[in-house]
């Protein structure tokens, strides 16, 4: 029997941060709730970084998350972005290691094709699957939402692919540890 986990998800920005939490039951998953960190009316880039640590720790104390899926940085042309986001996901990072919650990375590509098929996709093709998969009446405002969610989400797929192949990292592995479901 496996036991209830909760996931939080964050998409980490500097303008909005985005985060959401699905609890997960077995092999099915649900959203608890989703939404985002307005941080554009702070002017000071480390009153940002506050910001995001202080609602990451709410979203920790108030969910009690088993894990963290966040999305990494992406490499883009603008360096002085690129270091900015760095900062967001490192201070989120920092928030949920203070309460010992594990984290794992996605890229970004990597969340949307668990979600779409489509490392290419949309935040609104990403948006709308997850509103037919978890089946989400309303939509948020901004999409950064969704996309925490999508980084939840994406973590929970990627355990379901872990726990059907018994953690095996190859075929030879798979079938030296599951030789009654292989045929020869």
């Amino acid at each position: 029997m496996t036991k209830d986990k909760i996931i939080l998800g964050i998409d980490p920005g500097t303008t909005v941060m985005g985060y959401g939490l699905i609890k997960v039951n077995g092999k099915k998953a649900g959203m608890i709730t989703m939404g985002v960190l307005e941080l554009h009316k702070y002017g000071d880039h480390y009153l940002k970084l506050q910001k995001i640590f202080e609602r990451v720790v709410q979203l920790a104390d108030t969910y009690h998350p088993d894990e963290l899926a966040i999305e990494a940085p992406f490499f883009g042309k603008n360096v002085q972005s690129m270091l900015k986001l760095g900062r967001a996901q490192g201070v989120a990072m920092a928030a949920c290691l203070s309460r010992s919650i594990p984290i794992f990375e996605y890229a970004p590509l990597k969340i949307k094709q668990a979600i779409t098929g489509n490392g290419q996709a949309s935040k609104e093709q990403v948006a709308l699957l997850l509103k037919q998969m978890l089946k989400i009446d309303e939509m948020p405002k901004y999409l950064d939402a969704t996309d925490g969610l999508a980084a939840a989400y994406c973590h929970f797929l990627q355990n379901q692919k872990l726990n059907i192949s018994g953690g095996a990292k190859s075929w030879k592995e798979f079938i030296n540890k599951n030789p009654g479901r292989v045929k020869k």
